[in-house]
């Protein structure tokens, strides 16, 4: 069984940046109700099918599949809503656990996440400084909300 355990965060400025590897992401949902996500991504060359179950405290089901890059493609562009999430993936390394950070592009342009994945729920780690407001448990920032939603629409941010 797969499971995912992360925790997120709102980026505070531009420190994180210089240790940073940059990566460009495009990815949509074919579904996404509040008990599984269906979700395809395009990430450089490589493509991938995710499943994800339904959140139970900061943890839930993945299960991630590679696919041909020329399905994904199709996928995108005729089975997975609108807006299509675009944005750039930036990973580093902060004592001794990878983040990645997503700067948000296209209609959730101004929107710059941090995350971590954790081992267990309880693991205790160092947060890094330009981690600011954690969101782990607002669901306006999981990317399924944020292709339904998207964060130029908000009224207040």
């Amino acid at each position: 069984m797969a499971v995912e355990t992360e925790r997120k965060f709102l980026v505070n400025g531009e420190r994180w940046r210089c240790d940073a590897t940059a990566a460009a992401l495009k990815q949509g949902y074919i579904s996404d109700d509040s008990k599984v996500a269906v979700r395809v991504r395009i990430a450089g060359e490589r493509a991938f099918l995710t499943v994800k179950g339904a959140k139970s405290g900061i943890s839930r089901l993945e299960y991630e599949y590679a696919i041909p890059l020329a399905d994904a493609e199709e996928l995108l562009a005729q089975l997975c809503q609108r807006p299509i999430i675009e944005k750039t993936r930036y990973t580093l390394d902060y004592r001794g656990l990878e983040w990645v950070v997503d700067e948000f592009a296209g209609d959730n342009a101004g929107l710059v996440v941090a995350e971590v994945e954790l081992d267990r729920e309880d693991q205790v780690f160092e947060r890094p400084d330009w981690a600011g407001e954690e969101v782990t448990d607002d669901p306006r920032y999981l990317n399924t909300n944020l292709a339904k939603h998207p964060y130029r629409t908000w009224a207040s941010r």
